[in-house]
């Protein structure tokens, strides 16, 4: 599979936020995260793992009550069920990756 992300329409999540769903099967998932400056990714849990990959910024990431600030090139791992939410310092992308596949990304 093959996804061109010229052909994929963001979809806004939280003001300042839009996200990407890119290549997916049942058991694995890619999203690209577009952030504003200033931004929040609202704290939330889910029982899939989560990777995230910071392509661009920089962000205050807090997992379970630990924050830390990321930058571009860095990575971060997120258990199921953890609670995680992050601001955005300085406006950029993240490479979100999800197993297994959030079904809720994609339902119409």
């Amino acid at each position: 599979m093959f996804v061109h992300n010229n052909t994929v329409t963001a979809t806004p999540c939280e003001p300042g936020v839009s996200r990407k769903v890119m290549a997916y099967s049942d058991q694995v998932m890619m999203c690209e995260i577009t952030f504003e400056k200033g931004a929040k990714g609202n704290f939330h849990t889910h029982p899939h793992v989560q990777t995230t990959y910071i392509v661009k910024g920089s962000f205050a990431f807090t997992i379970d009550g630990e924050t830390q600030v990321v930058n571009a090139g860095d990575s971060i791992l997120m258990p199921s069920n953890s609670l995680h939410g992050c601001e955005c310092l300085e406006a950029g992308v993240l490479c979100d990756v999800f197993t297994p596949m959030r079904e809720d990304f994609i339902k119409k």
